[in-house]
């Protein structure tokens, strides 16, 4: 058994590996077979184990009281209702939008239309 020392250049990292050598007596030579141990940190050259063995536990997730999920409830139907309120007021000024655009229209209308006569004039 040996550790085999591997630099990867597309990720900038050295892994290393954990390697066993065998007979294949089918081919008629040694073969090997690596295991990934971890990789080397740069700033300290300490190796640094990778996979299930490496990864960092997660943190748990604490539990909320009924207190706090009864506050969560209460504000997120409160966001709920102002974000209807909202949609509301939001339609309305759109259909107010178009009114005053047709009304604009109309207008301009008129204004070329009476422009259009005095140069008749």
């Amino acid at each position: 058994m040996a550790i085999i020392k591997q630099y990867h250049a597309d990720t900038d990292t050295t892994y290393v590996y954990e390697s066993t050598s065998y007979w294949d007596p089918e081919k008629g030579q040694s073969r090997a077979v690596r295991k990934c141990i971890g990789k080397i940190d740069p700033a300290t050259g300490e190796i640094v184990p990778t996979g299930k063995r490496g990864r960092k536990k997660k943190e748990a997730v604490p539990a909320l009281n009924q207190e706090e999920v009864d506050k969560y409830k209460a504000l997120f139907l409160q966001a709920k209702q102002e974000c209807a309120d909202l949609t509301v007021k939001n339609n309305d000024l759109q259909a107010q939008v178009r009114s005053l655009t047709e009304k604009n229209e109309k207008l301009t209308s008129m204004i070329r239309k009476i422009s259009d006569f005095i140069e008749e004039v």
